[in-house]
């Protein structure tokens, strides 16, 4: 089928926007590709300090005959979903070996979890720290002694890092390899209830705990679709992993047959074979088209909306909320992965996953298929499923029927006929919200303004029982400049009580929500933002709020509001205390949140 019309537009859109950015990162790509393979520029002295740990491949590297990769890792022990990649540098080196090439770790990056910081002073570090993985893979990268780079990395601000990264080092051909989700445990509607019952204090911490450590059991990444498991998807659907790689549970024969097969492809597609293919070919307007479409499709996390155009950006690219809401205008709903229905991502995978949804959305012309990839020509190689045959990845044909039409279902007849994101305008600036799991009857609401300078003021209001009328939420001073724009997931219990109450409640911030945000209503990522003097520093309680997200719109209706001398907070608590000192340069330099929020690009 031909490419839809409003996908086709908006791609050119992006490539007009974009001429002038992306002819002037190409032309700095080429010259890095001009060079050639970039062990053959250092001197003897230079190759042999970039060798003289390397062991048994020492020979090989000073031959410069054989292909160097180098490792990007975001391993630590700490967090579940990196854990797996402990391994993965050994069976890396031993692949390289096997394919006639050698591998290196490059470097280290760091990666911190959003849902261990959930309401904490570290949460204001976290999406800064998307800015210094970018920068620390620099570093790694920086020795130039790489033909190709392998890139392991998971969640939420490591993935958007590591691809900035890659996009800045275009000239390197790349491939992303997951560590896959944990198996599943306790389901994730049964640990949200139980979130939602400590909220109103009808169990204690001891109950708490024993659901949180029955949902959260073993290595690999959460099972929910948050923004962890929204980048998988997004690699697989802009072609930086193998196909079928993303969601593959950790330590098994696959995962490890795929990681073997990772490595092999990189060796490959390095400038010294036949099938060059480095990352800036790839990171085109189309991948990021198709990107959008993916996220769209699955009602993925709206931490996206900030990751993607930075990630853009890097290669060259603009990308704008206008963007966003034009594709989720015309890509239907494909998927119900929890919070916007009860399967987890291993349901998913198994209902047919990401191969049935990109060779659907393929046949119905809602993705560009003529693309480069780390597979090869085409993203019709992603509508392939892998298969083990011994210690060998073959590919078979996707299913062409969902396995579970309560999970999965085609465009044909999706859950939703638009998808999951919309853009939000009116006297109040800009922002997103994310409909994909927020009943239809809750897409407009009408109500008095409550205002808050942080999430703990409202959560005290909660216990004191402040909340007895239909309630728009505005919780401001959140967003980059202020603090660093720090995740609000911790209110998503608290207003999920009062919904669940009866009450028409919603949430209006310039600060983030959770990737697993999902049934209340959240017009989120406000710009310009309270310290700024956007309109969200106008707001007085009692105003009265119309929220349309049928339309896109939020305003205030209350007359005078425009006239209204914006309030300032005193954010110099924001400046220290567990690493916020070392961060304020990043608080002066920060874009704007509808640009990315981002600091290094």
């Amino acid at each position: 089928m031909s490419l839809h019309p409003e996908i086709a537009r908006v791609t050119q859109r992006i490539v007009e926007r974009s001429t002038e950015r992306r002819s002037t990162y190409m032309e700095r790509i080429q010259a890095q590709i001009d060079k050639g393979p970039n062990r053959a520029h250092l001197s003897c002295s230079g190759q042999a300090h970039a060798y003289a740990g390397a062991g048994p491949d020492q020979a090989a590297l000073a031959s410069e005959d054989a292909p160097n990769i180098g490792i990007v890792t975001a391993y630590n022990d700490m967090l579940s979903a990196h854990q797996p990649f402990e391994r993965f540098p050994e069976v890396i080196k031993d692949a390289a070996r096997t394919a006639g090439a050698t591998a290196q770790v490059a470097g280290g990056v760091p990666a911190m979890c959003d849902g261990v910081t959930q309401g904490e002073t570290g949460m204001e570090l976290s999406l800064f720290s998307r800015d210094v993985i970018a920068l620390a893979s620099g570093v790694a990268l920086s020795h130039n002694t790489f033909d190709a780079a392998l890139y392991l990395g998971v969640c939420d601000k490591i993935v958007p890092g590591l691809v900035i990264a890659a996009a800045t080092f275009g000239h390197i051909p790349g491939i992303f390899l997951p560590a896959g989700p944990m198996t599943s445990g306790l389901p994730n509607d049964e640990k949200a209830k139980v979130r939602q019952k400590f909220a109103a204090g009808e169990v204690g911490r001891k109950e708490l705990m024993e659901a949180e450590m029955a949902a959260y059991h073993g290595p690999g990444t959460c099972t929910f679709y948050g923004t962890a498991n929204s980048n998988q998807m997004l690699m697989e659907f802009m072609g930086l992993h193998l196909p079928g790689s993303s969601f593959v549970n950790p330590n098994t024969p696959m995962r490890d047959a795929l990681t073997r097969e990772g490595t092999k492809r990189a060796t490959q597609i390095t400038h010294l074979g036949n099938e060059f293919t480095p990352v800036a070919d790839v990171l085109d307007e189309k991948a990021f088209v198709n990107g959008m479409v993916g996220l769209m499709a699955t009602g993925g996390s709206t931490n996206l909306l900030l990751h993607l155009p930075a990630m853009a950006r890097a290669a060259g690219i603009e990308l704008t909320l206008e963007d966003f809401a034009d594709i989720s205008a015309v890509t239907p709903l494909m998927a119900r992965v929890y919070p916007n229905g009860l399967a987890d991502v291993n349901h998913f995978h198994a209902a047919g996953g990401l191969a049935y949804m990109i060779g659907n959305l393929l046949d119905e012309g809602l993705l560009h298929d003529d693309v480069r990839t780390v597979a090869g020509h085409g993203l019709k190689r992603y509508a392939h499923e892998p298969k083990l045959d011994g210690d060998t990845i073959t590919y078979a044909d996707s299913p062409r029927q969902s396995e579970n039409d309560k999970i999965l279902r085609p465009v044909s007849d999706p859950f939703q006929k638009s998808g999951g994101l919309a853009q939000m305008v009116g006297n109040l600036g800009q922002s997103v919200m994310k409909i994909s799991a927020v009943d239809p009857s809750r897409h407009v609401i009408e109500a008095k303004a409550r205002v808050f300078h942080d999430q703990d003021s409202v959560k005290a209001a909660f216990k004191a029982g402040e909340f007895t009328e239909d309630t728009i939420v505005v919780v401001r001073f959140q967003g980059p400049k202020a603090n660093g724009m720090p995740e609000l997931h911790g209110l998503t219990p608290t207003l999920a009580v009062l919904q669940d109450r009866g009450l028409k409640v919603a949430l209006v911030t310039d600060g983030r929500m959770s990737g697993a945000s999902g049934k209340v209503p959240s017009a989120i990522h406000v710009s310009p933002e309270a310290v700024d003097a956007g309109p969200i520093a106008r707001v007085q309680d009692g105003d009265v709020i119309r929220l349309d997200a049928t339309n896109g719109t939020f305003d205030v209706l209350t007359e005078g509001f425009d006239a209204r001398t914006p309030v300032t907070a005193d954010l110099s608590a924001n400046s220290h205390g567990l690493g916020r000192e070392m961060f304020e340069i990043f608080r002066q330099n920060v874009g704007l949140a509808s640009h990315g929020a981002g600091v290094v690009v």
